[in-house]
């Protein structure tokens, strides 16, 4: 039967509790503009003064014509002033400047100046994270020019903001010996407020602030999805309040914390069921170390799986007809089979068909896996990192072949471990950087293959069964099924909770921990299947009378704001805001503009993420464009089908930006 999106809200309004405000039976969403309506009718309007962005403090940089400031405060309370402060930066020809005696300038904005396809009044705004961990982005305390031209250059301001990571910690610029909060949701606060900042300063700033573009990798494009999803949602305030974040500017208007463009690369978020997509897409297809039969977590592992068709039938993916996307099970009751698993395999083959159209043979194919981006702004980071200028690092061409992008990844290895060289099989996502011998940039590479033919590369994908098929003669490939991908190109190279893990190691428990508690659970699917089956896991081997408990009571626990870990897990998940089955539906500002890439053959994170993603985002009110694209032969990196990432990342945002 087929659904409207209209149709199924109305069913899924039917059967719902009433949740008050946060869900109503015909949600809409929130338009925008509607925190300015909403202005409170009195006011201090002298509340935030001191975040007023003083224009006779701009550097100079004569030699690129840019002007910036470094180290900006931007909210009344910050945790942290390493992290809880941005730095801007503006194409010269914005401005007209006055050199002080202290060489520094006084600016104004030169409002007949053009740079690229933008005005002062029209140019976006570009906001990198520059971590794909999660761990925290320090705000530049110098100014370089490297990798800062390609932005520049087409108009767009420049905006690298600070904020807190995954995890708790201390402010070694203040020298407090006090724990700051960190985890779940305060990435998405610090960033919020500082586009709140942005905003404050709108009519000082050569720009439409209404035009924030954020883009990362990996967990720093999760929280980029999340910045997407969560405009102006009133789950955040007890949060920004807490930091002192403005809520008005000077005339009394609300401000928004809403932006216009997510971009992303392999994002790992939607950790409510990340676990049981990963086990649902790959994990039930192994059958080693966690996976082995006879241990409780291979049974975990085919429950988790199961928990998963039976989720993706409680929601409302769509596909580009209107009409539901669901999971059948086979006769031995494995979901499997449906609407759903067709579409995962149409987007493959549509993968497939776009790389035996674009690549050269004889090709030579070199698996790689990034641990974070280098996105310009810091070259602190860069020196911390141990690599090469972020200009190199992200302008590496898609289409040269594989033996000039072994060479550049071989350079970018120089300084790092030696451990770095080994292939990585049973790489952690979430695991700390000393654990894998290699540092947070690396780049693992592993053993060069070139293919004489395309032809003989689609068929090294076959093992015991023909589950790849190229025809020669259309050009065209089919893929039979999910489970011999997934064992040729994506196998599980986490263990059964890749996520929250059963020792709480990874990062994503750390992203959930509370205080001193750095690390805690917070997957309940996997909570409450322990808590049904815990007499049949206990008869399995690795069964340890603790894990009872384990879930129930981590999932209890409250942070500084109190608010539980499922509400934290809410904060920090996209389809909370944008499905038509969660609480969050229609209460939050969502960016009309997406990209987001995911590679082939990222085994970091289930294919059904950022998936799920699209297939949510296609079909909501006032989403005008989601370029996806699921690159072949691309991993766990900044993946791209053609050209570099930087421009093609800029492309996108004055495309968007013109639109």
């Amino acid at each position: 039967m087929d659904f409207t999106r209209k149709q199924f809200l109305a069913l899924a309004a039917a059967g719902a509790t009433s949740v008050g405000a946060l869900c109503a039976c015909s949600p809409q969403q929130k338009k925008e503009g509607d925190s300015s309506k909403n202005a409170p009718a009195s006011v201090d309007l002298e509340e935030f003064k001191s975040l007023t962005l003083d224009m006779g403090a701009w550097s100079y940089d004569k030699d690129n014509d840019v002007y910036y400031q470094l180290g900006l405060q931007y909210c009344m309370k910050p945790a942290s002033k390493t992290y809880n402060s941005l730095s801007i930066y503006v194409p010269g020809k914005y401005f007209t400047g006055e050199k002080n005696s202290n060489k520094t300038y006084t600016c104004k904005i030169n409002t007949k100046a053009v740079v690229g396809s933008f005005t002062p009044s029209t140019a976006p705004i570009a906001m990198p994270i520059n971590t794909g961990t999660l761990s925290p982005q320090a705000c530049p305390t110098e100014y370089s020019y490297e990798g800062l031209s390609t932005y520049l250059e087409t108009g767009c301001i420049y905006v690298y903001a600070g904020f807190r990571g995954r995890s708790a910690g201390y402010d070694s610029a203040s020298g407090s010996d006090d724990l700051y909060a960190g985890g779940s949701p305060w990435p998405a606060v610090d960033f919020k407020a500082a586009i709140r900042y942005l905003r404050y300063n709108a009519a000082s700033l050569p720009c439409d602030t209404t035009k924030v573009f954020a883009y990362g990798f990996s967990s720093g494009g999760g929280l980029s999805a999340v910045l997407g999803t969560s405009g102006d949602s009133p789950l955040y305030s007890p949060y920004l309040d807490a930091i002192g974040a403005a809520t008005h500017d000077t005339q009394g208007t609300s401000l928004s914390d809403a932006i216009y463009g997510s971009a992303s690369w392999c994002p790992s978020t939607s950790f409510d069921v990340a676990d049981a997509a990963y086990e649902w897409s790959a994990g039930q297809y192994a059958d080693g170390d966690t996976r082995a039969s006879g241990t409780w977590t291979h049974a975990l592992s085919s429950d988790l799986a199961s928990a998963y068709g039976t989720w993706v039938n409680s929601m409302d993916f769509l596909d580009s007809d209107g009409n539901k996307l669901e999971l059948d099970q086979t006769n031995s009751g494995i979901y499997t089979m449906g609407s759903y698993m067709e579409a995962i395999q149409a987007e493959l083959e549509t993968s497939a068909n776009n790389f035996a159209r674009e690549t050269s043979f004889p090709y030579t194919a070199t698996p790689q896996r990034f641990e974070d981006p280098l996105f310009p702004g810091d070259p602190n980071l860069a020196k911390s990192r141990g690599v090469e200028a972020p200009s190199t690092v992200l302008q590496t061409d898609a289409t040269k072949s594989a033996d000039t992008q072994s060479q550049q990844g071989q350079l970018q290895d120089q300084g790092q471990s030696q451990d770095q060289s080994q292939p990585q099989a049973q790489h952690n996502e979430s695991s700390s950087s000393s654990s894998t011998g290699a540092s947070t940039t690396g780049v693992t590479q592993v053993q060069s293959t070139i293919f004489d033919s395309i032809d003989h590369y689609f068929e090294s994908f076959n093992g015991k069964t023909s589950w790849l098929t190229y025809n020669l003669h259309r050009q065209t490939v089919s893929i039979a099924n999910l489970k011999d991908f997934s064992a040729a190109m994506r196998p599980a190279s986490l263990g059964v909770g890749a996520f929250d893990a059963v020792d709480r190691n990874t990062r994503a428990n750390q992203l959930f921990g509370v205080g001193e508690k750095s690390t805690l659970h917070f997957d309940k699917i996997m909570g409450d299947l322990v808590s049904k089956n815990v007499d049949t896991y206990g008869t399995l081997t690795g069964w340890n009378k603790e894990y009872a408990e384990a879930w129930k009571d981590d999932l209890a626990l409250k942070d500084t704001l109190e608010s539980d870990i499922p509400t934290r897990v809410s904060l920090f998940n996209p389809l909370y805001f944008i499905s038509g089955t969660s609480q969050g539906f229609a209460t939050a500002q969502v960016a009309p503009y997406w990209r987001i890439n995911e590679g082939v053959q990222n085994s970091d994170t289930s294919i059904c993420t950022s998936l799920n993603m699209k297939f949510a985002l296609t079909h909501y009110k006032d989403v005008k464009n989601v370029a996806f694209t699921l690159v072949w032969d691309k991993g766990h990196v900044l993946a791209e089908r053609t050209g570099n990432v930087a421009a093609n990342l800029v492309n996108w945002i004055v495309a968007c930006a013109t639109a």
